[in-house]
């Protein structure tokens, strides 16, 4: 039976009943003067029998529980005193005499204690011990912590780092994470046991005393990012040969253990850490790493209940790391591919230079193209698919090859957006007919596209686009506009509006920044000192300067997705390089293109075997266009990549290569071209049409 010291004994039925509710009560009961010190006390729990009676009575309440927070509660229950208004389950910390290593809870309620004429006379106060309510609570409160905060980033390193952050100092004073240095590559991790010789990487460490991270000051057995195989046997290793947690209670110098790995044991005895607890990190068997969890300033060893407690947060953690880990497998797949499938470097145009610019440059959706076109012109294409990964690159590969076709046929590029996009509904289409499991059959195929077509000869740029282009336009004076560029709807979209193409006028020696999407550092408004910037530091610098200069005025923006750009500077074409003529509407202008063509071709130095089959492709262009073809007549002739020839007039007929009989005395002219050239095609203009070959370079 619990005892009691009243301090004033009370005579009828209400002193027995009140001596029997403070010596049979299960709950804790305190009297306290207006003094606050106690006047009357029962031991009915176990924080009240680890005091003596007479060590309790007459003295204040803070001065004999061993509270934690003695100050915090005195204040409290004062306030109560002067109040009047009642406290009711307040949880307070305390050790025991008996056991100073343990932190106890107890929720207490205290009520003023008045005389029915209101003279206060003291408190009352219930006590009841909650420790074991309070520590499943911290545990809940610790998973719950772990759900929401390890695993928000697709990084296996920053995981680690959101896990021990949660634990220090919750669940421990000092924790350390390791990762099979392969997972962190995106490779498929180790079956258990894992192999004595297999690599950890020290991934993330805190520790309550000095930090997290490489500036920690607590000591470490190896700095942050060691790659090491773990020496055995230790806990450690046990862990992760059987996939079984390890609890070691006591760290004292005799076990044995610590002998296999003595820089561990190093920095266990400086950290003066008293136990431990370690857990493997896995999923379906294989292994992905360690977690190491030390006490040093809590005094009490791991239980049962901490054990179960980090093989929950272990399982969390390993399914976070291993998404993680196929996320960067994933990531690093569609980088190669999109490396293999993107051009090794923009092509050498004598009328340009050109460098791209990709953010992020690994998100395998994005591209860009530089595309040589008849008559010295180029067409410069930027693109990225909607999404990431291994299909945004496919689907890439596929839109650019598209392009380069749809290109090669001297399309316009209005027309050429209309084909790509037909292109793209057909890829969405298909998209659309997967399964319903498929991951993709609920997304949706779309993507930005820009393109431009350059030429040097005439300096006028012709640009569509899908989506938001952006294209800015830094003259060499220094002056600078943005363009206005046709926004079209997103390739493979269900929006049926036509795409438009703005033709303009853009000098020599100008630098043009083509982009998929806009760019607010740029041409946002109000931001004209970007460009003033841009305009200034472009006169004479390398372009891959410039694309760094850009790259850094876009990075303190808030991009909304990837992005894809392409600088490029206008150069003069060599005058030198390049004859036209008009020629007339006469049989007679064939033996006048001939020689015309001729005396230039001797002029550049050109050879024997190829002048005469230039003379003989221009003898059966112009022969055509007499006959078929409507005035003014013009032949140009261009040294550029390739020996260029093009014959110009006024018809918008088509020409068809035909395959004459024996008995026919025409219809082999284009046949006749077609042998002796590399490449040739037809290419309409306001004007009408221009027939053009291509034939190899020309010495020099």
């Amino acid at each position: 039976m619990a005892q009691s010291e009243p301090t004033a004994p009370l005579d009828g039925p209400g002193a027995a009943m009140l001596d029997a509710l403070f010596s049979q009560s299960l709950v804790g009961l305190h009297l306290l003067d207006t003094d606050l010190r106690v006047v009357r006390v029962n031991t009915a729990t176990p924080a009240m029998r680890d005091v003596p009676v007479e060590d309790v009575v007459g003295h204040r309440v803070d001065e004999v529980y061993g509270l934690l927070d003695a100050a915090e509660v005195l204040a409290l229950v004062r306030g109560v005193l002067d109040s009047g208004v009642p406290l009711v389950a307040h949880v307070v910390r305390a050790h025991r005499r008996s056991d100073p290593g343990h932190q106890y809870f107890h929720e207490i309620s205290v009520f003023r204690l008045e005389t029915p004429s209101g003279d206060v006379l003291g408190l009352a106060v219930a006590v009841v011990e909650v420790t074991e309510r309070e520590e499943s609570r911290a545990r809940e409160v610790v998973l719950e912590m772990t759900r929401e905060h390890v695993g928000r980033t697709l990084d296996v390193l920053e995981t680690c780092q959101e896990l021990v952050d949660v634990l220090v100092p919750r669940v421990a004073d000092i924790a350390v994470v390791e990762v099979v240095d392969a997972v962190l590559r995106g490779d498929h991790p180790p079956l258990a046991p894992l192999p004595r010789d297999v690599p950890l990487r020290r991934a993330a460490f805190r520790s309550a005393a000095g930090g997290s991270g490489a500036d920690a000051d607590a000591p470490q057995a190896h700095p942050l990012g060691d790659v090491r195989a773990l020496p055995g046997p230790t806990p450690y290793t046990q862990a992760l040969s059987d996939l079984r947690p390890r609890a070691v209670a006591s760290l004292d110098e005799d076990l044995p253990w610590l002998a296999a790995d003595p820089a561990r044991a190093r920095a266990i005895r400086a950290a003066g850490a008293h136990t431990l607890i370690t857990a493997p990190l896995t999923v379906r068997d294989t292994v992905l790493g360690l977690i190491s969890l030390y006490r040093t300033r809590q005094g009490e060893p791991y239980d049962e209940d901490d054990v179960s407690l980090l093989l929950q947060v272990a399982d969390h953690t390993a399914l976070s790391i291993d998404n993680a880990r196929r996320y960067t497998r994933e990531h690093t797949i569609a980088a190669t591919v999109q490396r293999q499938l993107l051009p090794r470097r923009p092509s050498s145009h004598p009328a340009l230079e050109t460098t791209p610019l990709l953010l992020p440059p690994d998100s395998g959706g994005q591209w860009y193209d530089t595309i040589p076109l008849s008559g010295a012109r180029t067409g410069l294409a930027v693109g990225g698919v909607v999404g990431r990964g291994l299909h945004a690159a496919a689907v890439m590969g596929q839109l650019r090859t598209v392009v380069r076709s749809l290109a090669a046929f001297d399309v316009e590029p209005d027309e050429l957006l209309a084909r790509l996009n037909d292109t793209a509904t057909f890829l969405a289409a298909e998209r659309a007919t997967l399964p319903t499991a498929d991951p993709l059959h609920r997304q949706a195929l779309a993507a930005r596209f820009a393109y431009a077509v350059y030429d040097p000869l005439t300096l006028t740029c012709t640009v569509a686009g899908a989506g938001s282009p952006s294209l800015v336009v830094v003259h060499a004076d220094g002056s600078t506009e943005v363009r206005n560029v046709p926004a079209g709807s997103l390739l493979g979209s269900e929006d049926k509006t036509p795409f438009a193409a703005t033709a303009f006028s853009v000098p020599e020696g100008s630098l043009l920044i083509l982009c998929d999407t806009p760019l607010p550092a740029l041409v946002a408004s109000g931001d004209a000192d970007a460009l003033r910037r841009l305009a200034e530091q472009h006169r004479g610098r390398p372009l891959e300067d410039l694309r760094d200069d850009v790259l850094y005025a876009l990075a303190g923006t808030a991009e909304p997705g990837p992005t894809a750009l392409l600088l490029v500077r206008t150069q003069p074409f060599p005058a030198d390089r390049v004859g036209v003529w008009q020629l007339p509407d006469t049989p007679t202008a064939v033996a006048t293109a001939r020689r015309l063509v001729r005396d230039r071709l001797a002029d550049w130095g050109v050879e024997r075997k190829t002048a005469h089959d230039t003379e003989l492709i221009v003898s059966e262009l112009v022969t055509n266009a007499v006959r078929y073809g409507s005035p003014p007549l013009e032949l140009r002739v261009i040294n550029d990549r390739a020996l260029t020839c093009e014959v110009g007039d006024g018809s918008a007929s088509t020409p068809r290569l035909r395959h004459a009989s024996v008995a026919d005395e025409g219809g082999r002219g284009l046949f006749i071209v077609a042998q002796l050239a590399q490449a040739w095609g037809t290419r309409y203009t306001p004007e009408g049409k221009i027939i053009w070959t291509e034939q190899n370079p020309p010495p020099g």
